[in-house]
Parts: structure tokens; C-alpha cells; sequence
């Protein structure tokens, strides 16, 4: 049951995410670390209020007929936690008794209002989806998404993960698609666990834990992460490399390299080798251009497929944006290719379920680039053992309605021997 305390302070959290900048878990952080003095029980209550307030925002205010943020925690414990105005009153929200009749009006409303989402989303994922499963994925955004790790497998399987974890009190089951994978529905303190200072998992979705494997990669290969980030996919390659070859984590960002050092250490990694590069014009890009056997473009996108982890991205992003990220991620995706060997592998991934950031750049990136051929990607996983139900489609698909995973979206492509005619 959630507190007077926590309400109120769910309210302050709610308004500093909406004034922004910045992103919630960001914001989140930040608010915490201002109010030591709160219990993890009452943190829990407060970070639950308010991603529970982003993800049914639009509803929340069409209920509450207001945009403040108290009135908008209001709203959110009626109508999703079940509380009554009487209730509501004991814990200082007075004046909540219209809630209820508003909540009945709801299925008048459209749908983009019923299910949170800005006009423009939903229209894209109309025309990308239709109207049925774009309602359908709507719906699974608003739910909270399971945690997911990922075994480090230089450290050893799956089964011997969750045994050492159910010794440590920690029981997860088997994700349904990733032989790595291990899931439980809610978050728990497993950074705390002996397994992870060893070095035996890493947080990661199931569907992220999908994309390593497109590449297929062989001990020996030299291997790009191009947009290594903070090196999720960078550890994963490395463990499927065995360890072996050179693998590159190339990003633009000193931070967030910084912050994959402490993880390739732990992990038990010595084959990564770390490249800050000032964009993807860089000399130590250059220098490998036709000579790299696989790689890996996990692109900047407007992160729409993860709107179940981060709901305050439906409220940021914006269609200017999308087109912007989508341009940037062809330009990356067009000069990260030239590293490719004629024989070589590409793959292009986002975690995003948008056409303008997915199908529209491997369409032009095609146009630009015909020496690369397009594979059968789903096919990539049911051969190494990883069957997905209703891979029809050329590209990989990911999607929290039908996989109970992340949205997730990459496109395996060969390099042809003929060389490129382009200057």
C-alpha cells in the first residue's frame, strides 16, 4: 500500500521527468540520490507510481481533465492500482470522487487516448502494423517489462546460472528463445549477488541477446561493434568469439566506453579492444576499411521498442526526431559497411519498431550499396538452434505483443566479391 509520503513525493518525481531534459531513469537517479534518507520499499512504491503515470499518461489526463502531476498520480491509483476515493482521500488526495465517472466514459475515447499514445505514433504504427496489432502493441506498452540476464557463457551455461542464483535466493526460469537467457517477472537485487561479481551474467533483454548471434562469428575473425555503446552486444560477441580474434567497440561517446571497461574486466574478456572514434569519417575507421569479417551496427534510434523499460520516450520523441535519427543511423550504416570484406557479414539492428527507422534505411542503404545482399535473418537463428514463431518476413522482428521481449528490429546482409563501384 503506498504511503502518504510516497504520493507526494511520486508527484515531485513525475513533474521534474516531465519538465525534463533529460531522460526518466536519469532523472530518476538523480531525484533519489537527493533523498537518501528513503527506504528501498518506499522507492520501489515511488518509481512504480510514476513510470505507472508515463506510461498511461494521455489517459491519465483525459480522466482527470488536468495535466498536474498530483492530479495525474490521482488518476493513476483510481484507475490502474484500483483505489477508491475514499481511499485516496486517507492518503491526502481529496476531491477524487469524479475519477470514477470519468473512467467510465473511456470507451468512447479513440484508442490512441486509451492507450497512451501521441496521434503521430500511433498513425505510424497503424500504417506499419495495422490498426489491430497496433493496438496490440500499444496495450503491451503499458505493461511493465520482465528482467532479463544474460549468462556470460566464457564463465559457464545457462543451468549452471540458475543454479548458483537459486543458491543465492534468486530464482529465475529459462527465456523462452535465448539459450542464454533467464527471466523473472519483476526487478530484484541481483547486482548484489556473488554470480554477478564474478562475472557470470549481464542485464540484457532477450531480444538484445538475439542480435550477437546474426553475425555467426568464428574464432580467429577480427569484428567490429560499431556503435558499442556501453558494450552489451560487444560482451556477448566476445564470449560467442570464445574469446578469441579481435573485436573492436568503436563509439563516439568517451563515457559510455569508460563505463564498458569495468564490465569487459569482470566479464573475463581480454579480446576487445576499446576505440573512441570522433564519427564514423575517422581514421581509425578508415584504416579498416575492406578488412573486417563481421559487423555489428546497433544504431541510434528513437528507442520505441522499449517503451515498456522507458515510457517517457512516447512524450519526447518527436517525427522531426525520428527522421533525423533515421538519416544519421543510413550514414552509419553506409560507412561502417565499407570495414566489410567482399565475403564478409553485415547486420543492422535498432530498438525501434518504426518503418522510417528500419525498413526505409536497408530499402536505401540497398540503393547505395548493391554489393551487400540481404539475408534470410531469421533463418540465421533457427539454424544455430533459436526456431522464432512467425519469422515470414526477411528482417528480424521483435515485438513485446508477440515475443514478450523488447522491440527489436535487424537485418543480416553478405557482401558480395564484386567490389563497390562507389567513390
Amino acid at each position: 500500500m503506498s504511503t502518504t509520503r510516497a504520493i507526494t513525493l511520486s508527484a515531485d518525481l513525475l513533474a521534474a521527468v516531465l519538465q525534463g531534459p533529460g531522460a526518466a531513469d536519469a532523472i530518476m537517479e538523480r531525484f533519489f540520490r537527493a533523498h537518501k534518507a528513503l527506504g528501498g520499499r518506499e522507492r520501489g512504491q515511488i518509481a512504480e507510481i510514476t513510470y505507472g503515470c508515463l506510461r498511461h499518461y494521455r489517459r491519465l489526463t483525459a480522466i482527470a481533465a488536468d495535466t498536474a502531476p498530483v492530479a495525474l498520480v490521482g488518476a493513476y491509483l483510481a484507475t490502474v492500482e484500483g483505489l477508491s476515493a475514499r481511499a485516496l482521500a486517507a492518503l491526502g488526495l481529496r476531491g477524487m470522487d469524479d475519477l470514477v465517472v470519468a473512467a467510465r466514459r473511456q470507451s468512447q475515447w479513440p484508442w490512441p487516448v486509451t492507450t497512451s499514445l501521441p496521434d503521430w505514433l500511433a498513425d505510424q504504427l497503424t500504417q506499419t502494423f495495422g490498426t489491430d496489432e497496433a493496438q496490440a502493441l500499444a496495450r503491451a506498452w503499458l505493461e511493465s517489462a520482465p528482467l532479463d540476464i544474460r549468462c556470460n557463457s566464457i564463465r559457464g551455461d545457462r543451468a549452471s546460472l540458475a543454479e548458483r542464483l537459486r543458491a543465492e535466493q534468486q530464482e529465475l526460469e529459462p527465456t523462452p528463445y535465448s539459450p542464454w537467457g533467464l527471466r523473472r517477472p519483476s526487478r530484484a537485487p541481483l547486482f548484489r549477488t556473488e554470480a554477478f561479481r564474478e562475472g557470470r551474467f549481464e542485464v540484457q533483454d532477450e531480444a538484445s541477446q538475439l542480435i550477437a548471434p546474426l553475425l555467426e562469428v568464428r574464432r580467429g575473425e577480427r569484428v567490429v561493434d560499431f556503435c558499442a555503446g556501453a558494450g552489451g552486444k560487444t560482451l556477448h560477441i566476445g564470449a560467442l568469439m570464445g574469446n578469441g580474434g579481435t573485436l573492436y567497440a568503436f563509439d563516439t561517446s568517451v563515457k559510455r566506453l569508460d563505463r564498458m571497461k569495468a564490465r569487459i574486466a569482470r566479464a573475463g574478456l581480454d579480446n576487445v579492444r576499446i576505440q573512441v572514434i570522433s564519427g564514423h569519417h575517422d581514421q581509425k575507421v578508415k584504416r579498416l576499411h575492406g578488412k573486417i569479417d563481421r559487423v555489428l551496427v546497433d544504431a541510434p534510434c528513437s528507442g520505441t521498442g522499449t517503451l515498456r523499460r522507458s515510457p517517457d520516450i512516447k512524450w519526447r520523441i518527436t517525427p522531426a526526431a525520428v527522421a533525423r535519427l533515421a538519416g544519421e543511423a543510413l550514414a552509419i550504416l553506409t560507412a561502417a559497411a565499407q570495414l566489410v570484406r567482399p565475403g564478409g557479414r553485415l547486420v543492422y539492428a535498432t530498438c525501434s519498431v518504426l518503418a522510417a527507422e528500419n525498413e526505409d534505411v536497408v530499402c536505401a542503404f540497398l540503393r547505395a550499396c548493391p554489393e551487400f545482399v540481404p539475408l534470410d535473418t531469421p533463418a540465421i537463428l533457427k539454424r544455430r538452434g533459436i526456431p522464432l514463431p512467425d519469422a515470414a518476413e526477411r528482417a528480424l522482428k521483435l515485438l513485446p505483443h508477440r515475443h514478450g521481449t523488447d522491440g527489436f528490429f535487424a537485418q543480416a546482409f553478405d557482401r558480395t566479391a564484386v567490389a563497390s563501384q562507389r567513390p
